[in-house]
């Protein structure tokens, strides 16, 4: 019983956040709509391939384990899985900083927003977090799977995470904590300053607005944002900054339905429920409508 509600969640979660209001919806919308052709679409189109990406490389395994009858996974299966997540998971931490910043330039400096927020710009930016993300996931790699596993090859989580490849591993793991260490604080902690920094310029801008209207419009801009970085920051960051604490198998595994499988799903939700330009694109997929 508990197996055939989990498939359904793992199944449907999968199903809405690439099809129903989902990820792929908003990749499209985006892409097809020129009048989301700005920055601030450009990196929630970003966004959203990145969180294709996640769900991707966890959910589809875990569902096909509820009809495997070991549910194995093989080495090379595992170190593929574990790849793609840490490169999506480096470029969701970074995308987010980057969505905070082009918030901070579009409220704090709207004069100067077009010139430097150009579309050069967000290419690069892209390709930068892109070559990090993918870098740091070959170190990762590299150094988990060189450890030896000489005792019990059981992995206890629906996919191939640091946490319990670590507790594994039959020898000290010092290095890889070390390493963890340093990228989690790159990738998190020091992003988590710079979001706040750029929120506290943001609310001290929207406060100066004379207009309760333009005051409302900034704050519902910026809302979406701010929910899925308190979301996806806070248990990223709990999981892999308590490097000392044991594995726990239960309260690992909740923690990461949130990070990998709950947040993208609820994203698009988030991000396009309240936003009349991408319900409106939105709904000129599905009804054919002339895009301006």
């Amino acid at each position: 019983m508990a197996q055939g509600s989990l498939f359904v969640f793992f199944f449907f979660s999968y199903l809405l956040s690439l099809v129903v209001i989902g990820n792929g919806l908003i990749v499209l919308a985006v892409t097809l709509s020129p009048p989301l052709h700005s920055p601030m679409y450009f990196f929630l189109k970003i966004l959203s391939f990145i969180e294709i990406l996640s769900i991707s490389s966890t959910v589809p395994k875990a569902l096909q384990s509820f009809f495997q009858a070991g549910r194995t996974i093989s080495l090379i299966g595992c170190a593929t899985q574990f790849f793609f997540f840490v490169v999506a998971a480096a470029c969701e931490c970074m995308i987010l900083t980057v969505m905070a910043f082009d918030r901070y330039m579009a409220i704090c400096h709207p004069l100067r927003y077009m010139s430097v927020m150009t579309l050069s710009l967000c290419y690069q930016v892209t390709f930068g977090l892109s070559v990090f993300a993918v870098g740091n996931a070959i170190i990762e790699c590299f150094l988990i799977f060189s450890l030896p596993y000489c005792g019990s090859h059981l992995v206890a989580h629906f996919f191939c995470d640091v946490p319990p490849m670590m507790s594994l591993a039959c020898s000290e793991t010092l290095i890889v904590k070390v390493y963890q260490l340093i990228i989690s604080v790159t990738a998190t902690v020091i992003p988590t300053i710079l979001i706040i920094c750029s929120y506290i310029n943001i609310l001290t801008s929207i406060f100066q607005l004379h207009s309760a209207e333009s005051r409302y419009k900034a704050f519902s801009t910026c809302g979406s944002h701010l929910v899925s970085v308190v979301i996806f920051y806070g248990t990223a960051m709990f999981v892999h900054l308590r490097l000392d604490n044991p594995f726990s198998s239960y309260n690992d595994r909740m923690l990461a339905l949130s990070y990998c499988v709950i947040i993208p799903t609820i994203n698009p939700m988030i991000y396009s429920l309240k936003n009349k330009e991408m319900k409106a694109a939105i709904r000129k997929l599905f009804t054919g409508e002339k895009r301006d």
